[in-house]
């Protein structure tokens, strides 16, 4: 696998970093250590000693009085870091440190943030500079530089006593923890023929060698001698015909040939007799290019310019909470992890707060409350960090007018020109402006006084002031909890006047109460948008699922979770896809199946938060049935998936000694009648190279529908198996051929070097 093996130690990623400490001040000062304090609120300030290790992987940190307890994280576990009162628990304590001694460490997942002062802004800057160069350089690593530091992490996992060498006993737990259930006399085998120096003890190279012929990938081997004349290397032509026969490449081959040679073959000889050795083959089909994920699809690749009911829409439920909906933690930060990830529609539940200042949380429980005026300022922050296309920002009202006032001052002052308040150009619009025209803006979901043509003719005026109920909250009970007639009639008298201000701040999403499709079509304004329970909108799905497609063609909906879901679990969003629904606002907090899906149908596109609807959800003219798809004449097509392998799958269990029997199963998420699952065996104790060669068959007869998600699970025939890492994409954007699928954790993040190698084909259905 390794041309040069002592590339590894020797000049592996830490080692350069390491190197590279001489001549960087803000590494040479994280290497010294420094004393910080560690804040959890207003009145928990502890010093904590932190210091870089010597792989430039890990930060180690301790108590001053702790005595030997310490804690250790990786580089790799952190996101971002974030300078000065960026946080809930430091702007707390704002009046006492300033905020060029503070930052916050924002970690992957799940876990919470570390917010730190330090002594210094001089040492606040090393540490937030050199962290930042650290992730950088993770970000940057290839393929084969991640594999070298998965490597290096193992090596100093299993050298307990920290003297640089492994004796047997060493490498038989190291292959445990690998997930690697092997015969002793196999691996005795291995060991000696690694210990070149016969000292007892695999040390530097002798461990990358042993490290090799346990990885040997006779998978991918059969694959390149199948197309290699002498089994050494591949010439172009030998290159060319695979790319075409496996990878169905078409147009340029000779010149994606030479690229790919380029890109990843190791030696410069081979680079220079425009061949590939069986090293830069398998470089080339671990890299992006060879993913299962078309690279072309990853970047921004569709037309932006139609209007935005067009679009499916990456949209938040209670975007404020990181918990459940009865206790859960209310904070800024749920805003920010969801702009981040591309969410392009937020929610806010605004309530009277003391002092004339509206306060955010999840209303008649128990959840934290935060200032309307703070969520505001983190959206000015982070709202086009991760996409320049618009943000909707959806507002559940329960504000008196007097704070609605305020509400609407914090908006047009914090927010400025980003707060879209009057349609574009200055002119009444005939339909929804595009997300190209609205790049940068901010626009208000929410009631509105009138239509939008009374006020751009200036005749709204404080005497149209209406009562405006609060159509969620009435939805809610009505269709979700079926409460006895005394609730049902003080829900309906739950009513509130809007105040002229917050209404002036609504252009292109006034929020209306639907009635029916028929009334819709012949009354509703292109401008309005209906909000449906779950519950409602498969009621409608089911009854009149071609009238509701029409209906999302030419105005917006949004579909939110049952009030019944106290826990933040979500539906699934794929049936509301299906109708064209456009705002299926999820609870981002929550990791699932319906998060992947998301996460899956938004990770093309450039991540933008926006991803085109099919042709026939478009058009007006159309009459696509869900419920139906077939009566639409549509030709399905058939997929076929060869699960050959899996690497370094990720242990589940962290019970001494146990390793996983993984199994591979196969979802389609789409319309009802694409709505399949398919698994492969389970593999007896082998997380580490287990190997199927099971194929799986499936027709999809709505491809631009469907998602792909591909789950590994650790079988267990006594109880629900265990979830070790999952990989979703649109059906659309699969690459057919010998593909490598990177596998993610149950929170969405990368787990590499863990993957599967499979072999796909798709074809028309005669």
């Amino acid at each position: 696998m390794y041309a040069k093996t002592s590339y590894l130690f020797k000049r592996s990623i830490h080692y350069l970093v390491m190197r590279g400490i001489q001549a960087d001040d803000d590494l040479k000062s994280m290497f010294v250590g420094t004393v910080m304090r560690k804040i959890k609120s207003r009145t928990w300030k502890k010093q904590r000693y932190f210091r870089l290790q010597e792989d430039c992987m890990t930060i180690w940190y301790k108590s001053k009085k702790a005595g030997n307890t310490h804690s250790t994280f990786s580089v790799g576990d952190v996101e971002a870091v974030r300078e000065g009162h960026q946080s809930e628990v430091l702007l707390s304590i704002a009046d006492e440190f300033p905020p060029d001694r503070c930052f916050t460490l924002v970690f992957r997942g799940r876990r919470g943030n570390l917010d730190l002062v330090a002594e210094s802004a001089g040492e606040a800057q090393s540490w937030i500079k050199g962290i930042r160069k650290l992730i950088d350089n993770l970000e940057n690593m290839g393929q084969r530089e991640k594999l070298d530091q998965w490597i290096c992490d193992w090596f100093k996992k299993a050298d307990k006593n920290r003297d640089g060498q492994m004796n047997f006993k060493e490498v038989q737990d190291l292959l445990k923890m690998m997930n690697v259930d092997m015969n002793e006399h196999h691996a005795l085998r291995l060991f000696t023929t690694a210990d070149k120096s016969q000292s007892g003890t695999l040390e530097d190279d002798e461990f990358v060698l042993f490290y090799k012929m346990l990885t040997q990938r006779e998978d991918v081997l059969r694959v390149f001698q199948e197309y290699s004349g002498d089994g050494q290397k591949l010439t172009l032509q030998d290159l060319k015909d695979f790319l075409r026969e496996e990878q169905l490449r078409e147009d340029g081959v000779q010149q994606y040939a030479l690229k790919l040679t380029e890109r990843y073959e190791p030696s410069d000889t081979a680079r220079m007799l425009q061949v590939m050795t069986f090293d830069g083959f398998l470089m080339y089909l671990t890299s992006p290019e060879g993913s299962i994920f078309n690279p072309t699809m990853v970047e921004l690749y569709q037309d932006m310019t139609q209007p935005l009911c067009h679009y499916f829409i990456s949209s938040s439920h209670n975007t404020y909470l990181l918990e459940d909906q009865i206790r859960g933690h209310s904070s800024v930060e749920g805003y920010i992890r969801a702009l981040k990830r591309g969410c392009r529609c937020v929610e806010v539940d605004c309530w009277d707060g003391p002092n004339e200042e509206p306060i955010v949380y999840h209303g008649h429980t128990f959840t934290s409350k935060i200032f309307f005026k703070d969520v505001v300022t983190v959206l000015g922050n982070y709202a086009f960090k991760a996409s320049q296309y618009p943000v909707i920002l959806s507002i559940e009202n329960h504000c008196s007018v007097e704070q609605q006032k305020v509400m609407a001052q914090h908006l047009t002052q914090i927010l400025g020109d980003k707060l879209l308040k009057t349609p574009l150009h200055g002119k009444f619009p005939i339909g929804l402006p595009s997300p190209e025209d609205l790049k940068g803006k901010i626009l208000l979901k929410g009631k509105k006084i009138g239509g939008l043509e009374d006020s751009m003719n200036g005749v709204v005026d404080d005497s149209l002031m209406g009562e405006v109920s609060d159509e969620e909250e009435t939805a809610e009970f009505n269709d979700d909890h079926h409460r006895n007639d005394s609730i049902r009639h003080r829900v309906k008298k739950s009513k509130q006047s809007l105040s002229k201000e917050l209404s002036d701040c609504v252009v292109y999403c006034k929020s209306v109460h639907f009635s029916s499709f028929k009334h819709s079509q012949i009354h509703s304004k292109f401008y309005e948008i209906s909000s449906f329970t779950e519950s409602k909108a498969r009621k409608h799905i089911r009854e009149a699922g071609a009238e509701f497609v029409l209906h999302n063609a030419r105005q917006l909906s949004r579909v939110y979770p049952s009030g019944l879901r106290t826990d933040s679990s979500n539906f699934n969003p794929q049936d509301m896809w299906n109708a064209g629904c456009q705002i299926v606002a999820l609870n981002f907090q929550t990791a699932g199946v319906e998060m992947d899906l998301n996460d899956g149908l938004f990770c093309q596109n450039g991540h933008c938060g926006y991803v085109l609807k099919p042709a026939f959800m478009r058009n007006i003219d159309e009459r696509f049935d869900p419920e139906n798809p077939q009566n639409g004449g549509y030709k399905p097509l058939s997929l076929s998936i060869q699960v050959i392998s899996g690497q370094q799958l990720p242990k589940v269990n962290i019970k001494e000694g146990s390793i996983i029997d993984p199994l591979v199963r196969v979802e389609i998420h789409g319309v009802p009648l694409d709505q399949a699952k398919q698994e492969t065996r389970y593999i007896d104790n082998n997380g580490f190279n287990p190997v199927w060669y099971d194929t799986l068959q499936f027709t999809i007869h709505v491809p631009e529908l469907a998602l792909v998600r591909f789950v590994v699970e650790d079988y267990d025939k006594t109880s629900k198996n265990d979830f070790v890492g999952q990989f979703t994409l649109p059906f659309t954007c699969i690459q057919p051929g010998y593909r490598h699928i990177h596998l993610l954790s149950k929170d969405g993040t990368s787990i590499p070097p863990s993957s599967l190698f499979v072999h796909v084909r798709i074809t028309k259905l005669t």
